[in-house]
């Protein structure tokens, strides 16, 4: 028998959505339907703003260890529960098992950190500003905010924000990506036990409709999204025009350098890591691969003979390296920028259509072009999937005239053992997120995430204090006694 579509969670309580049209959930690895999402419309949105705003007042008034412990209880079952999460988000996504995991672990990370909010959210004084004239600042919350969460880490993004929100006295609605809601209901299931009012936390289902309505509503304050670039401006614009705050994280095109100097033993196992984990469904992965002077045909030699050693499966099994992609149609829109890579000219080391493939669910093996310029497809679109494209130069010069020309600019690493290269290239980079060494330069929980450029849209980054500054209103009072 067909499933229910899943419920919203709204003021508390599970809901069904008013929308009539559902979306199939699908096992990447088979291409089994596992679940219905609904698209729900702007009257379910309505309804979670309207429960989030008759929870805010009283909720916002709650110490703020209060908050705090409410984020202990949640952040303790989620480690009661990783190992289940781990596995709902590799069934709805794809991923290995042990990438999942990480993910989780992750997620766990940035609740732990919300966990500090009666320290982080302390504000500052100075007596006597003027003759018998004190000044204070405090930190108060904005009201109900808002995130449009994407597909690629269904556990991990969404506590980007949901906890730092809730911990500092906001109130929350969240929008999963339609085509992995189960870990995001688990998560949810979990805050039901966390002695939360009801309307603090709130789920709704959907597609574009919701998102719009999220960005149009004028109860909502806050918004923040992950997604393409071109999604991310939008989001960025209609919110910001609504008379929003708003953090919209976007695409990236990721270069990872290679100095002649590296150590390549070590290097390339992490590249390839870089390259191909989560299947390149990442905005940290490894997009175009920079070998710097003579260290080009060795560096690219070793990821070819790193990628076609990869065994690609279902992320249930043990010894998988890569799973599969999202869906049938990112698989088919993967594949295309291959072709289209090689007709436009780049050298194809390893073509990935040529392995042999599990026959059912949406994989598509790894490939590598080599000789890519800028002005080729695969060498300036965000292709979001198991491609490398190498771009040899002569000069770490030329690397940053590569890094400059590009409108993306969101994370980037480089490879070797001289402290002087790695030291400019840190200095140097566009990129707000700099690996020295490092596959995926993804930020701590306490350190800001997010990109520059056509990367990231906003003035405050996720996570970290950046998160308590974003969820936050600074009051100043200034006050004399007579």
């Amino acid at each position: 028998m067909q499933a229910p579509p899943l419920s919203n969670f709204i003021g508390g309580r599970w809901v069904p959505s008013t929308g009539t049209r559902t979306i199939d959930v699908h096992n990447p690895a088979t291409g089994q339907t596992i679940a219905r999402t609904p698209l729900s419309v702007g009257a379910d949105v309505d309804a979670a703003v309207a429960a989030a705003t008759a929870a805010f007042p009283g909720w916002s008034e709650t110490p703020p260890v209060v908050r705090a412990r409410t984020m202990f209880t949640f952040k303790a079952l989620l480690e009661a529960h990783a190992e289940e999460i781990a596995r709902i988000v590799t069934t709805e996504h794809g991923k290995t098992l042990d990438e999942s995991r990480g993910s989780v672990r992750r997620a766990i990370e940035c609740v732990e950190v919300a966990c500090g909010a009666p320290s982080m959210l302390m504000g500052d004084a100075l007596e006597n500003v003027g003759s018998g004239i004190d000044c204070t600042s405090m930190r108060q919350p904005i009201g109900v905010c808002a995130a449009i969460a994407p597909f690629n880490f269904p556990a991990m993004v969404p506590l980007w924000f949901l906890p730092f929100a809730v911990v500092s006295g906001n109130t929350f609605v969240l929008k999963p990506s339609e085509q992995v809601p189960l870990s995001q209901k688990k998560m949810f299931e979990l805050l039901e036990q966390c002695d939360l009012p009801p309307g603090v936390v709130n789920l709704v289902h959907g597609g574009r409709e919701v998102s719009e309505a999220i960005c149009d509503h004028p109860g909502i304050r806050a918004v923040s999204f992950v997604g393409s670039t071109a999604v991310a401006r939008a989001v960025y614009q209609r919110a910001t025009h609504a008379g929003k705050r708003v953090q919209a994280l976007g695409g990236a095109k990721n270069f990872i350098v290679v100095m002649p100097d590296a150590d390549l033993d070590r290097s390339i196992p992490i590249i390839s890591e870089s390259f191909y984990g989560c299947a390149g469904e990442r905005c940290l992965a490894g997009s175009i691969l920079v070998p710097v002077g003579p260290v080009h045909a060795e560096a690219r030699d070793r990821l070819v003979e790193s990628a076609r050693a990869m065994k690609v499966g279902d992320g249930m099994e043990a010894g998988v390296d890569m799973g599969p992609v999202i869906s049938a149609a990112h698989r088919d829109r993967v594949l295309g920028f291959v072709e289209r890579g090689a007709a436009e000219g780049a050298q194809l080391a390893l073509d990935g259509r040529t392995r042999t493939l599990p026959k059912e669910g949406y994989f598509v093996g790894p490939s590598v072009f080599d000789a890519v310029t800028p002005a080729m497809t695969i060498g300036h679109e965000e292709i979001f999937g198991p491609v490398a494209a190498i771009c040899p130069v002569e000069r770490l010069e030329d690397v940053f005239t590569l890094m400059e020309a590009h409108p993306n600019a969101n994370a980037t690493s480089i490879f070797t053992s001289s402290g002087k290269a790695a030291r400019e290239f840190a200095h140097r980079a566009t990129a707000s997120m700099v690996g020295v060494n490092i596959g995926v330069a993804a930020p701590m929980a306490y350190f800001p995430f997010g990109g520059a450029r056509d990367s990231f849209f906003g003035d405050l980054k996720v996570h970290g204090r950046d998160a308590f500054e974003f969820y936050t209103d600074k009051k100043v009072t200034i006050s004399r006694w007579f």
